[in-house]
């Protein structure tokens, strides 16, 4: 067809030049099955008769004419496999993250793309089957939805993830490009390392984003798709953020967005004290078991706990036996707001459970002239428009950056002193993963030595004609024996092994891609890699 559409450029090409054109020929025969007469008054009988004579030379074709024809296929074969494999052989795979969070998107945005740790499985799946994305992790908490993948093409794999998101959330790509962030190769693994050492929280060195960075590597586990590299990534980020809390006081004085939130509406009560206070906690997940726990080490001693059912909140109640803690089912929830001067929610529910028709019908008789709202949870349990009214205060994870205003010198000497530690660790997975790019070299280097050795071998024998098995076996030692000489040196350079006289990433990377260019194996690796992708999708 391509052929077709040529020639017929050519002749409208000729026809627009010269208003008288002469008969074309055809220089090929082959070429006349796609010729269509410009002249359209011939009649159908003609146009049978012409079909009839294109077939017929095209089965009187000389020999000549077929080898040419056989060299010219061979040749634009070559041609579209380089031109398909061109955009895989001038970038290599990328670690990219793609996000929003605290820093660069307000909560009304990030509620709409957070994804339930149950459904983090599936999100991987579901970019892995994206056509440049080889692996994958999902990153969702109250501050920050991540989306960590390795992609084929930073480009194609950057729109392809924006284009999922948009499609799992119903916020236009428009919008998203004006929250989100992208970082690549170093810098994204930089920026995971210091999530996970609470360099990007709100609250400086909260322990609870270590937490949920071991929950993706352990809901990852097993899941097509977090597969070496992703796998590696976050094992190395839940490594930098245990040093980090070891080796620094990075976790002194800093708190969770759980205590944060204590933190926050003890300062926004009349006598800074929780003793007269009468104090709601509708949730007791994780987040409102902490929210709990960092009421009792603040000195409240009573408190409402709301709760879909009592099991957990009986726990709670065992661990924290000096607190009186009263259970109440989620159906008298308002009766209880109705009772309590402050209120912190921390369910997982996907729509609001106080709406402003809700709240201006509740009582006041506080002290302040009005409730406190503390809404840790995202979706948000408290909707927006409740900050309207007058009798009602609301604050969300948004406001808990307040907070930690005080300690801004002391935090920013921390965070040097775990930089340092990142900057090492940094080092550490780069030189890792550095050392994943000689495996597949490594691997087809011995493949295509192989192949020759065992060609040859067949050859030679062959021509020896009988040969006893004990000669056969000796023929075969020295084949083999060649052929591990002849790679011991380069896997020597290529290995590194934790030796110490390890060739330098930067070394080892550069000897790689010679022995791939000497052997042209990087074809191989790259349809390799191509042909586990594609299967992938066909799952």
């Amino acid at each position: 067809m391509a052929a077709a559409c040529g020639f017929a450029t050519s002749i409208a090409s000729s026809t627009r030049s010269n208003p008288n054109p002469r008969p074309l020929a055809v220089p090929r025969p082959q070429l006349q099955t796609f010729y269509k007469p410009l002249n359209n008054r011939m009649s159908p009988a003609l146009n049978k008769r012409l079909c009839v004579r294109c077939e017929s030379g095209s089965q009187k074709l000389n020999s000549v004419d077929k080898e040419e024809m056989k060299r010219s296929s061979v040749m634009a074969l070559a041609q579209l496999k380089a031109s398909a494999m061109d955009r895989y052989t001038k970038e290599k795979s990328s670690i990219v993250v793609i996000g929003l969070n605290v820093h660069t998107a307000p909560v009304d945005v990030r509620e709409k793309l957070a994804i339930q740790e149950a459904q983090w499985p599936q999100a991987i799946s579901e970019l892995c089957a994206l056509n440049h994305i080889e692996e994958a992790a999902v990153l969702s908490t109250c501050n920050r939805i991540e989306v960590y993948v390795v992609a084929l093409s930073q480009h194609r794999g950057v729109k392809e993830v924006t284009e999922w998101m948009s499609k799992i959330s119903g916020v236009s790509v428009s919008e998203l490009c004006q929250h989100r962030f992208m970082l690549y190769n170093k810098d994204a693994t930089r920026h995971l390392f210091e999530v996970a050492s609470g360099l990007d929280s709100i609250v400086l060195g909260e322990g609870q984003i270590l937490a949920q960075v071991k929950q993706v590597k352990k809901l990852g586990q097993g899941v097509d798709g977090f597969n070496k590299k992703i796998g590696g990534l976050f094992e190395h980020a839940i490594i930098t953020g245990k040093r980090v809390r070891t080796e620094t006081n990075i976790s002194s004085g800093s708190v969770s967005v759980s205590s944060a939130a204590v933190e926050l509406a003890l300062m926004k009560l009349p006598e800074s004290s929780y003793a007269t206070s009468r104090v709601l906690v509708i949730g007791a997940g994780k987040m409102g078991k902490l929210v709990i726990k960092h009421l009792a080490a603040k000195g409240c001693k009573e408190m409402v706990v709301v709760n879909r059912t009592e099991e957990k909140v009986a726990v709670i109640r065992e661990e924290l036996k000096d607190i009186q803690i009263i259970y109440k089912p989620l159906s008298e929830m308002m009766a209880c707001a109705a009772e309590a001067d402050v209120i912190f929610t921390s369910t997982a529910s996907d729509s609001p459970l106080f709406l402003k028709e809700h709240v201006k019908t509740l009582p006041v008789d506080t002290e302040m002239g009005r409730r406190l709202f503390i809404d840790i949870s995202v979706p948000r349990n408290v909707g927006p428009c409740v900050s309207d009214l007058e009798t009602a205060e609301v604050y969300n994870v948004d406001d808990l950056k307040d907070i930690v205003a005080a300690n801004k010198e002391d935090r920013l000497r921390k965070a040097m002193e775990a930089q340092t530690i990142i900057s090492e660790e940094l080092q550490h997975f780069e030189a890792w993963k550095d050392s994943l790019e000689a495996v597949p070299t490594i691997k087809k280097l011995r493949a295509y030595l192989e192949r020759i050795r065992a060609s040859e071998l067949d050859k030679c024998l062959s021509k020896m004609g009988d040969v006893t098995d004990k000669q056969k076996k000796a023929i075969y030692d020295l084949s083999m024996g060649m052929m591990k000489k002849f790679l011991h040196g380069p896997m020597q350079h290529l290995r590194c092994d934790g030796r110490s006289d390890c060739q330098k990433p930067e070394e080892m990377l550069e000897i790689m891609h010679a022995v791939n260019r000497m052997f042209d194996l990087e074809t191989e690796i790259i349809l390799e890699t191509v042909r586990t992708k594609m299967e992938r999708i066909k799952k």
